[in-house]
């Protein structure tokens, strides 16, 4: 296994970036691929201190791509000259699978992230459905619609004030019916009648957003989307991220691997 951090110029942005890659190295074929999202306040290596991804992408022989999203909730944003969502889903897959032999298969894609990441997998997993073949949103942040409904309702926080999102969707009263909006972008794909990227959808039952989530999960279990929906015990921290992580890996088309050599299996 190959632990690589790389920095290159991204077009999207108009700056370097930094992301890190996982690359198992004991297969004859296109590797399966996760771009994986980190929440706010975090970076490219959240991940790697705070859970056990590198076991677990060894173990089923998958490329984990963890790049940098700031604050910035992967979205695109014009206003600034910034593209986050083009960044993720079309400059960062391409730019990768000329790096690193990753498949270029839709069935061997795959993106998730946790809270503001979690946001950032569904509407850019939905928007690129024809790139991602499943979603992990994990405690993601479906609390957007309160943005619109009520937005004054975060006049008063210190932190993730109406400023902060102001300042990242430049006027949240435009978020409804756009393609920052995951309810517009599940009814445009239905209506469409195109492939629709499953979804695995875990919040804790602690989670100060488990009603957020709960309510999102109500508002489309109706609908033709193959949604795999878990409250769980745990809040909105790393001991439940871990776990499930691990099991929305276990729960992707994969298959075990040849383990490699590692200071963890050495035998005489």
């Amino acid at each position: 296994m190959s632990l690589v951090q790389v920095n290159f110029v991204s077009k999207k942005l108009t700056r370097a970036v930094t992301f890190n890659a996982i690359i198992p190295m004991k297969s004859d074929q296109p590797l399966k691929t996760l771009y994986l999202l980190h929440g706010a306040v975090g970076d490219h290596n959240d991940y790697l201190n705070e859970t056990r991804i590198k076991r677990w992408a060894l173990e089923k022989n998958l490329a984990v791509i963890m790049p940098a999203g700031e604050n910035n909730f992967y979205i695109d944003q014009a206003f600034k000259n910034e593209y986050y969502g083009e960044f993720i889903a079309e400059e960062l897959v391409a730019f990768t699978r000329k790096m690193f032999p990753l498949s270029n298969r839709r069935e061997d894609t795959f993106i998730a992230g946790l809270s503001m990441g979690g946001y950032g997998a569904l509407v850019n997993g939905l928007k690129y459905h024809e790139t991602f073949s499943r979603i992990g949103a994990f405690s993601p942040g479906t609390f957007l619609t309160q943005l619109w409904d009520n937005p004054q309702s975060l006049a008063d926080r210190r932190m993730f004030s109406l400023a902060f999102f102001d300042a990242i969707f430049n006027d949240v009263s435009t978020i409804k019916d756009s393609d920052r909006d995951y309810y517009y972008l599940i009814d445009q794909l239905i209506a469409k009648k195109v492939e629709m990227p499953s979804i695995y959808l875990p919040i804790g039952k602690q989670d100060f957003l488990l009603e957020n989530v709960r309510d999102f999960y109500h508002e489309i279990k109706n609908k033709p989307i193959d949604i795999d929906y878990i409250e769980d015990e745990g809040g909105h921290d790393w001991e439940f991220w871990d776990r499930h992580l691990k099991k929305f890996i276990d729960w992707l088309p994969l298959e075990s691997s040849q383990e490699e050599l590692h200071s963890g299996n050495v035998s005489m």
